[in-house]
């Protein structure tokens, strides 16, 4: 990344390790040595459920922000995180600075690749990752998301769901289009 805030690690195998396997890593990490704050980390609504599951089996909270950095620093400072960011690797360790760095993000990383001897391929797969589509819709004139009966049909699809799945579907802020994620 240009200004270097964010970090994707590729292992010995030419696989891209996420920015969510890169916080479970660390997460992990921090809480076995004790220096995990809050009992949990944050990150956006975009993070794979599979890191929403693999932190609940280590008994630790994910408090899923919109996007943004800026709301994940939020959530990090209203919980006493010190741990959060997105899939993209833009992650912030807040005992180290307040924004994300992606030098300091992998040099964690590193860290536990070391202590463990063992390839990063196995360190950094924390979790299966649950399969996950994201489809953008361009759309004229008003939000579709703005109509009742729109609202009403997505409440009704996350509710089918339950906890076997997520839904998320959001306006960009940028552009005339709903973004569409389902895991």
């Amino acid at each position: 990344d240009g200004d270097a805030d964010r970090v994707l690690i590729v292992d010995e195998k030419g696989d891209v390790v996420d920015g969510d396997q890169l916080m479970a890593v660390i997460a992990q990490s921090w809480n076995r040595r004790g220096a995990l704050t809050g009992g949990g980390i944050a990150a956006t609504v975009m993070s794979n459920l599979g890191l929403e599951r693999f932190l609940e089996a280590q008994n630790l909270k994910l408090d899923r922000t919109p996007v943004g950095d800026r709301y994940v620093l939020e959530s990090m400072r209203a919980n006493g995180y010190n741990v959060g960011g997105e899939q993209s690797g833009h992650i912030i360790l807040s005992d180290y600075t307040t924004t994300g760095d992606g030098l300091v993000a992998a040099l964690q990383v590193m860290q536990v690749v070391k202590a463990e001897d063992r390839p990063v391929s196995e360190v950094c797969k924390c979790f299966e990752k649950v399969p996950q589509l994201l489809q953008n819709v361009r759309f004229r004139g008003k939000n579709p998301l703005d109509d009742k009966l729109v609202a009403q049909l997505i409440r009704e699809s996350e509710d089918r769901l339950g906890k076997t799945g997520r839904l998320v579907i959001r306006a960009s802020g940028t552009e005339p289009l709903i973004r569409i994620m389902g895991q």
